[in-house]
């Protein structure tokens, strides 16, 4: 009987944590749940706690922390809690653990995402903003450190899988000519500019085929949240960044392609469900058996492939241009959009208003230079606190 591997789940209880449980409940002869962490969710990680007994749970807040702690005890179950970014980070680069799902929501995945990499992990990336904030620096530690960073954003799991057999994340592939990232558009695909000023967080998050938390869902609604996929996709798969594309697929059932110089695409289809690219990087290279129904060819009746209009959704069109200007510009570009997203959701600005403030930051900084972790995070809060003032002082413009 083979070692059960012990996964690590950075941010277990969201929509990609709850998926990745899916898949080891399903697979616990081949995997078991060494670590997860979370905010604040008690009663979710109670029931994780319950059901797969890990050795370890990190939450940040302090009060849900001791609060876990109590439950925990008086049900006997010997799961330690820990708390802070410290313990985090302990847990990430954990000698006992073989994988780290990287699953937290913005850049606070950002640091224990590194750690587990400067430990020479296998990664499942599915926090982007790590690779947008500081791609080079990430990407630089996983060949110094031997770790395999393996994408989970189904864009990026199917480039990886229409590339060549034993091609290896952070390599330029031979004899490819483009990368295709697919877009679903999002819930308001056909909206006009005009239909979008009035749009409400609700309708925002009603992402019309995947099942994603309120933030995703709203910088998918934006197309914020391809615009970071070019940016991951450049630094995994270091191709020169005119060799990337988008293409709106409202279907979702390619999820991306790959060009190659013979003028031959290689496609990967599939249902859209995010427990597909979970089940490959938990088993690659061998693949785990019936991790989502099998797509049925007869019940398609058309598959559509239209150009993004940056005009509607210039989101798209600003990660671009951060990724051309390089240094920290992307990381104000995130460090802008979590500001933005939040303010929406929190019924501060409208929907149109997201793609303003990140604008007007980007604007105010121009080409940010910045090379260390350090100069970078500060460049980040320097954008948070510029978007911040632009929300409460309403000049949007």
């Amino acid at each position: 009987m083979s070692k059960l591997k012990k996964v690590v789940i950075l941010g277990a209880t969201g929509s990609v944590g709850s998926q990745s449980l899916d898949v080891i409940r399903d697979h616990q002869d081949s995997f078991e749940v060494f670590g997860v962490t979370a905010n604040s969710n008690v009663n979710k990680m109670l029931q994780i706690c319950s059901e797969f007994k890990p050795k370890y749970v990190v939450l940040a807040d302090t009060k849900a922390s001791s609060l876990l702690k109590e439950k925990l005890k008086s049900l006997r179950l010997k799961t330690e809690v820990l708390q802070g970014d410290k313990a985090l980070q302990e847990l990430s680069s954990n000698s006992e653990s073989d994988i780290v799902i990287s699953a937290i929501v913005g850049s606070a995945g950002l640091k224990p995402t590194l750690a587990a990499i400067e430990k020479g992990k296998r990664v499942l990336l599915a926090n982007k903003e790590s690779l947008v904030i500081s791609g080079s620096i990430m990407m630089d530690a996983a060949d110094k450190c031997n770790a395999e960073i393996l994408p989970v954003d189904s864009e990026h799991n199917a480039i990886f899988q229409c590339l060549p057999s034993g091609y290896k994340v952070g390599v330029e592939p031979n004899s490819v000519s483009r990368l295709i990232l697919t877009a679903s558009g999002g819930p308001f695909l056909s909206k006009s500019l005009t239909d979008l000023g009035s749009v409400t967080p609700e309708q925002a998050c009603a992402h019309p085929n995947w099942d994603m938390g309120a933030k995703i869902s709203v910088d998918s609604a934006t197309m914020m949240n391809k615009g970071f996929e070019v940016i991951e996709a450049y630094w995994l798969f270091k191709v020169d960044l005119e060799k990337i594309e988008v293409i709106v697929h409202p279907q979702s059932i390619v999820h991306s392609m790959v060009e190659y110089i013979d003028g031959s695409m290689i496609a990967h289809m599939a249902v859209h469900d995010m427990r597909l690219p979970i089940a490959f990087g938990l088993g690659w290279p061998a693949r785990v058996k019936k991790a989502v129904p099998s797509l049925d060819l007869h019940q398609l009746s058309k598959l559509e492939f239209i150009a993004p209009d940056v005009k509607r959704f210039p989101c798209l069109q600003y990660a671009f241009d951060a990724l051309n200007a390089g240094g920290a510009t992307p990381a104000m570009l995130n460090a802008a959009n979590e500001v933005a997203v939040a303010a929406f959701l929190q019924g501060q600005i409208k929907f149109i208003d997201i793609s303003k403030i990140i604008d007007a930051v980007l604007q105010h900084f121009g080409n940010y230079k910045a090379g260390s972790l350090e100069e970078i995070m500060i460049a980040d809060e320097k954008a948070r606190c510029y978007a911040d003032a632009v929300v409460r002082g309403r000049n949007i413009g």
